[in-house]
This record gives C-alpha cells, sequence and structure tokens, in this order.
C-alpha cells in the first residue's frame, strides 16, 4: 500500500499535488516509451553482435589453422624474420553515436598498405593465405567490438531507466494519488463541518 506524502490539507496543496501528479504520469510514459525503444535497440544489437561473433570467430579459426599449417613448413627464425617488418598500418577512429538519446562508441577502421610485405622465397605461400584471411577479420573484429561495447552501455542505460519507470510508476505516483484522495476527502469533511455550522449559525439568527 502506498503511503501518503507530509502535506498539510488544503486547496493549494492540493493544485500543487495536482499538478504533480499529472507531470509525473508525464515523465513517467515518456521514460516508458524510451524504456521499450532501447530494449528494442537492444535486442537487436545483440542478435547482430552473436552472430558477427560467430562469423569473427570461424573467421579467426580458419586463419590460424592456415597459419598453424604455414609455421609447420618454416622454421621459426624465417617465419619471424619475415613478419618483422609489416608495411601494413591500422587505426581505429572512436566517435559518438546517439541512440535513443545514449551515447554509443562508433569504430570506424583505417588500414594502409598490404599484408605481403616478407620474403617469398623463404615463406609458403599459406603464410600469405593466412594473413588475407586475418586482414579480412579485422574490420568485422573492430565491428564486433563497437556492437558490444554499445550493448554495455544500452544495458546499464535500460537498468538505470527501468528504475525510474518502477520509482514513478510504483512509488511516487500512487503516493501522490494516496495523498490527493485523502487531502480530497480531508476538505469535503471541512466543507460539510463548515456548512453544519453555518446552518446552526443561520438557525441561532433567526
Amino acid at each position: 500500500m502506498a503511503g501518503r506524502l507530509p502535506v498539510s490539507p488544503n486547496r493549494m496543496e492540493l493544485m500543487k499535488l495536482r499538478r504533480r501528479l499529472a507531470i509525473a504520469r508525464r515523465g513517467h510514459k515518456l521514460l516508458k516509451d524510451k524504456f521499450d525503444e532501447l530494449m528494442k535497440r537492444f535486442q537487436k544489437l545483440v542478435a547482430e553482435s552473436v552472430a558477427l561473433r560467430a562469423e569473427v570467430e570461424e573467421m579467426l579459426a580458419r586463419a590460424y589453422g592456415i597459419f598453424a599449417l604455414a609455421r609447420s613448413e618454416t622454421s621459426t627464425p624465417e617465419l619471424e624474420e619475415a613478419l618483422s617488418f609489416p608495411v601494413m598500418t591500422a587505426e581505429v577512429d572512436v566517435r559518438e553515436a546517439n541512440m535513443v538519446s545514449v551515447v554509443v562508441p562508433q569504430l570506424e577502421l583505417e588500414m594502409e598498405g598490404e599484408i605481403d610485405s616478407h620474403g617469398l622465397a623463404s615463406t609458403p605461400a599459406l603464410i600469405d593465405e593466412a594473413l588475407l584471411r586475418f586482414r579480412e577479420a579485422l574490420p568485422l573484429m573492430v565491428s564486433l567490438a563497437g556492437k558490444e561495447r554499445s550493448v554495455r552501455v544500452l544495458a546499464d542505460e535500460i537498468e538505470r531507466t527501468r528504475r525510474r519507470v518502477n520509482a514513478l510508476e510504483y512509488v511516487l505516483i500512487p503516493q501522490l494519488e494516496e495523498t490527493i484522495r485523502y487531502m480530497t476527502m480531508k476538505l469535503e469533511e471541512f466543507e460539510r463541518a463548515n456548512l453544519t455550522r453555518l446552518m446552526k449559525i443561520k438557525d441561532m439568527v433567526s
């Protein structure tokens, strides 16, 4: 059962409480709409992240498998020497995007150069294939990192919004409604008592 707010039963306070109740109901509706939209975006993002993670893991597993075969055909010193001077660079640009009034990260990958910077004479062709597969997986890995980070940000915002919705729905709004009912009843009692007094005074005068 909702408790009452500690206010004096008078007309001015009743008007203030009714205004607060109207604002609380509007706020509750807006927050509930935001919560529902956040949940839709969250569920969609989770599904995309799960599918993308499966794709990335499959690509990396193939790349590591090919790389393992390449290592078996090359000595460790030769392999390390061949891969010690890469000419391809990769940078991740971190920006911000707005999603239902929530700031989420937006990652953009920029790559320059090529992967075949090693000596072909001393390394097997499988090295090229493995590195090519790693290169193909890198943009997806960056995209996955952005999506999974966005999932965590949305999850935190959903929890905060849920607590605010519940606080309005189950605490503040019921308290305001109960207080308004109580004050309305008390003011009606005051009016009846005043009317009874006035009638008695009128009878005494007449």
